[in-house]
């Protein structure tokens, strides 16, 4: 994880990170990956995430979307090798459809996760004052933060899924690591 002023933070409405003592049964971490589109890289994290917290049996402690900084793909569904890459590891994402981030999600979702720093830049565009902490990239929680790579630019699914996977597990374990 980063070390310098862009290490990300966990907000939400309780402090710090999650632990089982300190949850009750009706607090979910609301989680919004974001990305430019909406069509790759974030629809990718956002079903990988929904994929390792059920796995982990903790799906109901999590509430888990997507959202573009672009209107361009408003309405598409995911992009196919996209589709594919996440069907590859048993992963639907049947009746996904882009959606662009609205002022208001920063009220609504507690983290709100970019792909890089384009992302962050145009997510900040939106975010209403005070609530600048709740984003962060999604390579951040691992231990090479750096900007995850468009796939729409570079053809390239395996590293996206790779680094997606990474930074999706890396983001689990520090939201779950005090336990």
């Amino acid at each position: 994880m980063r070390s310098d002023s862009n290490q990300p933070n966990v907000v939400s409405r309780r402090e710090g990170r999650l632990s089982s003592s300190s949850r009750d049964s009706e607090y979910r971490t609301r989680i919004l990956f974001v990305c430019h589109g909406n069509i790759c890289r974030s629809p990718m994290a956002e079903f990988v995430m929904k994929d390792l917290v059920a796995k982990a049996g903790r799906a109901d402690e999590f509430e888990i979307a997507s959202a573009a900084t672009s209107a361009e793909e408003l309405g598409n569904p995911v992009y196919p090798p996209a589709r594919r890459k996440l069907n590859e590891h048993g992963i639907s994402c049947a009746g996904k459809t882009a959606r662009r981030l609205r002022p208001d999600d920063f009220e609504r979702w507690d983290m709100l996760i970019g792909m890089d720093d384009w992302n962050r830049r145009n997510m900040m565009r939106v975010c209403p004052k005070g609530r600048e902490d709740k984003v962060s990239l999604l390579l951040d929680y691992t231990d090479e933060p750096r900007d995850l790579v468009d796939p729409w630019y570079t053809n390239d699914f395996d590293a996206a899924w790779n680094d997606v996977l990474a930074g999706c597990e890396g983001l689990l374990n520090y939201l779950t690591q005090n336990e």
